[in-house]
């Protein structure tokens, strides 16, 4: 028996060293993936968008990177199955349990999603000919490095939207300056000099989000004394200590850069031996600290709340309390903050230049920006989180009232006239990249009316009225991905019918209106369905809550479709309102055009178009005249 005992715990041990030096090489093969896409995207010279010959030497460490990347991503199903089931590694791979974990178990799912992406990837990279296929791959290899990070152990660690959401940050924020980084080292010296500038800008904004999100991680989960006198304490100083030594390091490199030092081999040298191989470190630190477990404190008692969401049921709900109470969601925080940074910066620029920008639109995207962190952090995203009605509340404001004042504040105008040009004549750059999606096949597709009224309405009974709704409820990144559809479908939708923003097809201010009462219809059935309801269609997500104050859920689920109704109209009246004063304004700007047209006309001592149509309906009537006498 104690044979049996030291063979298990030898297993254990062999299996958990493996799965350490796993999670490094995974971690560090997909950052390096990132920096290649990064580049291919953003910082290699390219031609009318097409990527150029000093993007084929990074495609093949692109590829291998890809590569490791997919076979260490399988292991890492195989290695935290064998933990998980406390066995060896054949034993996890038996066909039913490998099945099982990856298609019923949440962290199963997420694992095999990175898999997936790793693999997409990988097929995807050979295919790649332009700076914005690029950017979609980039976006794919970093959802599916983030992926797991959505049922790390960081969720254990009290509220899951400031656990989890600052660990993506960090895991985003981290990929982007390693794999960078790693990039720069790869290509060639007359590349590096045109990409280094604007990869340490880059650099710099990226340094700040690991630094900010890796402190707030760690003052999640380390938020008592005893907590740091542990070993998971001690490799989260360490590599805050690496991380900040290393940005010293960088900061000094580009000053250096930036006093006109070559950026050959000398500058290539400093960044191996110094900034590479602390990233390195950096990384495998992180791994080791992804698979160690963090202190736990003392024990609250057990509430089904503190298990799903991270914290007890806050108390009941007064006018007060909305306003007062609020839980950091830091993944969208992040995204807000990176939102206004990029608005107040497009603003600066335009003012520098002596350009003018509107108040109302700043003010109008501000007010958007403060609806989203509302309905998401605060009181009313706590509050949504355990009463029905409080979550329709908070999708009424995310996908109807806040993509309004982000509509109106002109976010695309702003960002087309203040991106930067090509760094070559025949570069598109950033704006130019940004302008082919705009005018892109897909965008055309999307800014249908009758389409942008279908995933803003029609994505309503898909939700509620299958189980979907129930099973995105049921853990952070459900959540989030719903709030993100919601602000997404409702910016879209807003965007074709009252955009100020180019739009790549021209909508008539008739056909507008005319989906705006069928949108107007489309969800008054709706809210009239929910009512209408005998059965509970959250999937169970409200009842294993237990909220104290919600003692008749069926009555909750019909109070949500009477919010529906009641706040589903307003959005729309304000749309058709604004329709009709852009309809008077174009027709006014129209007449006056046409007024300053006859003037010019008549100064020119030229018939206008009045008179010229006069005369074309004259000579009409001269020659049915003349065929009449014939």
């Amino acid at each position: 028996m104690n044979l049996l005992s030291g063979d298990l715990t030898q297993a254990s041990s062999f299996i958990s060293a493996v799965g350490t030096v796993n999670k490094s090489l995974l971690i560090l093969s997909a950052c390096v993936l990132v920096g290649v896409l990064l580049s291919f995207g953003f910082l290699l010279i390219e031609h009318g968008g097409k990527l150029q010959s000093s993007a084929s030497k990074l495609r093949k460490f692109g590829e291998i990177a890809a590569g490791i990347w997919l076979v260490t991503s399988f292991l890492e199903i195989t290695i935290t199955l064998a933990n998980i089931l406390d066995s060896s590694l054949g034993a996890a791979l038996e066909p039913t349990t490998f099945r099982s974990f990856i298609t019923q178990v949440d962290l199963g799912r997420f694992l095999f999603a990175q898999t997936i992406a790793a693999a997409v990837v990988l097929v995807g990279l050979r295919f790649i000919t332009t700076a914005l296929q690029s950017i979609v791959f980039l976006a794919i290899t970093l959802v599916g490095l983030v992926a797991p990070v959505f049922q790390s152990h960081s969720a254990a660690a009290g509220s899951h939207a400031l656990a989890i959401g600052s660990l993506v940050v960090h895991v985003v924020a981290l990929s982007l300056w390693v794999g960078g980084l790693c990039a720069i080292a790869l290509i060639a010296d007359a590349d590096r000099r045109i990409a280094l500038p604007r990869f340490s800008q880059l650099a710099l904004w990226a340094a700040i989000a690991v630094v900010i999100s890796g402190v707030t991680n760690a003052w999640s989960r380390l938020d008592f004394a005893q907590a740091w006198s542990t070993s998971y304490a001690r490799i989260v100083i360490a590599k805050a200590v690496l991380t900040l030594v290393l940005v010293f390091i960088g900061y000094r490199n580009r000053r250096k850069l930036t006093q006109g030092v070559h950026t050959g081999w000398s500058l290539l040298t400093r960044v191996i031996v110094y900034e590479v191989l602390l990233m390195g470190a950096i990384v495998i630190l992180g791994s080791w600290l992804s698979k160690t477990e963090p202190p736990v404190g003392a024990q609250a008692a057990y509430s089904p709340a503190i298990a799903i969401v991270g914290f007890p049921a806050p108390a009941e709900p007064n006018f007060m309390r909305i306003l007062t109470v609020y839980d950091p969601d830091a993944l969208m925080i992040a995204i807000l903050i990176a939102l206004v940074a990029l608005y107040i910066n497009g603003v600066v620029i335009l003012k520098k230049r002596g350009d003018a920008w509107p108040v109302g639109r700043t003010i109008s995207f501000a007010l958007g920006i403060a609806a989203i962190d509302f309905a998401t952090s605060g009181g009313l995203g706590v509050y949504a989180l355990f009463s029905f009605q409080y979550h329709m509340i908070a999708h009424m404001i995310l996908g109807m009232l806040a993509p309004i004042g982000l509509v109106l504040g002109a976010p695309l105008t702003l960002a087309l006239r203040t991106l930067p040009q090509g760094r070559t004549p025949e570069e598109r750059g950033v704006r130019g990249s940004l302008l082919a999606a705009l005018h892109s096949r897909y965008s055309v597709i999307i800014t249908n009316p009758v389409v942008a009224l279908a995933l803003f309405d029609g994505s309503l009974f898909v939700l509620y009225f299958t189980n979907l709704f129930g099973d995105l409820m049921q853990n952070h990144a459900g959540h989030f991905f719903m709030n993100v559809h919601f602000l997404l479908a409702g910016y879209l939708f807003f965007h074709v019918i009252i955009g100020i923003d180019p739009n790549p097809r021209k909508v008539p201010h008739v056909v507008r209106i005319v989906i705006l009462f069928a949108a107007m219809s489309i969800h008054a059935f709706f809210a009239i369905s929910l009512l209408a309801t005998s059965t509970l269609i959250d999937g169970g997500y409200y009842k294993s809550i237990a909220t104290p104050w919600v003692t008749d859920l069926l009555a909750d689920q019909h109070a949500a479709g009477s919010v529906a109704w009641a706040m589903g109209e307003i959005p729309v009246l304000l749309a058709i309102t604004a329709t009709f004063i852009q309809w008077m304004r174009d027709d006014t700007r129209e007449t006056k055009r046409i007024d300053r047209n006859e003037a010019r006309m008549a100064a020119m001592g030229e018939p206008d178009d009045l008179a010229q149509y006069n005369n074309y309906l004259s000579k009409l009537q001269r020659r049915s005249e003349r065929e009449g006498q014939q």
